[in-house]
């Protein structure tokens, strides 16, 4: 694979274009979503932005729009939390579309505490897995007419921490937020890997992105006391991780790579950080546990497929 081709500097080169594209992105209202929005729209993609808070997605708009004018951007409202939310922002998808090139499963939540999601869900398995399983099998129809298209999914480095916990698989036992959020992560490639898959001779790829460690509102629960680090912890160490953060700006370049470099458009079941290919950990290449989550994810959102 050539990633030469569409990668200069660690950056997707610019002249790629995505004129006559539909992408679908999550979480596109702040951080890593919101720079991949603005970048897939200056290359000419009709972006829908999806978000949990309406005026926020909105204003992000405003603000791609006050820099690039010609931007084609909806906004639609999207609680992952939510099931209601997520059958209704389908709904809306699959009436107003004519058809979906690329979704990027961009959104998550980082080692909160102990919430639940409206359906009683583990937030972070809930919104990070969860909701998007079941967006994306709702929105997947309209996928496969839109071949050759893409799905996205952002994951984390943090997976190779991470171990699925079927005896006790939403956390009631016990909880500890970064352990919990590692899980969530594992289950994304996990998820990415069985969708492959199960599309394999349909046109539509899925793979799983590792974005870097970014500077986002992601990591807003660390400070929290029930969070991964406490106040104190936090102060000291962050100054010295913030050395190496990534931008947002930086971090969405392996999103935006796997939408739109054309040396990817048979590559599929594979997992990026930096723009490449990168070896996932052997939790995350288990096919039995990968079948596993989709049969309980089915369960889970009252799919039967």
């Amino acid at each position: 694979m050539a990633e030469a081709s569409s990668v200069k500097n660690g950056s997707v080169l610019k002249d790629i274009r995505m004129d006559g594209k539909t992408v679908l992105i999550t979480g596109a209202n702040t951080g890593i979503g919101y720079e991949t929005a603005k970048d897939l729209s200056s290359r000419g993609a009709k972006v829908i932005m999806a978000g949990r808070d309406a005026g926020k997605v909105e204003k992000a708009m405003k603000e791609i729009k006050s820099c690039d004018p010609k931007a084609n951007l909806v906004g639609v409202e999207l609680d992952l939390a939510s099931m209601e939310s997520i059958r209704k922002c389908a709904d809306k998808i699959m009436e107003t579309e004519a058809k979906l090139d690329v979704l990027i499963n961009n959104a998550g939540i980082m080692s909160c505490p102990q919430w639940k999601t409206k359906d009683g869900f583990e937030m972070q398995l809930g919104v990070n897995h969860i909701g998007h399983f079941l967006f994306t099998n709702l929105l997947l129809d309209l996928i496969k007419r839109s071949s050759p298209s893409r799905i996205v999914i952002l994951s984390s480095s943090g997976h190779t921490r991470g171990r699925m916990n079927w005896d006790d698989i939403m956390s009631e036992k016990k909880y500890n937020p970064f352990v919990v959020y590692c899980q969530s992560k594992l289950a994304n490639i996990l998820f990415a890997r069985e969708l492959s898959r199960k599309l394999e001779g349909t046109g539509v790829t899925c793979n799983s992105v590792h974005p870097g460690l970014v500077k986002t509102e992601l990591g807003r629960h660390f400070m929290n006391k029930e969070g991964t680090w406490n106040t104190i912890k936090y102060y000291l160490v962050f100054p010295f991780v913030k050395m190496i953060f990534k931008t947002p700006e930086q971090g969405a370049q392996t999103s935006i790579y796997c939408a739109v470099a054309p040396e990817l458009n048979q590559v599929s079941g594979k997992y990026f950080a930096d723009c490449k290919i990168e070896e996932e950990a052997p939790a995350a290449k288990n096919d039995e546990d990968a079948k596993r989550l989709w049969e309980l994810s089915l369960e889970w959102t009252g799919l039967t497929k």
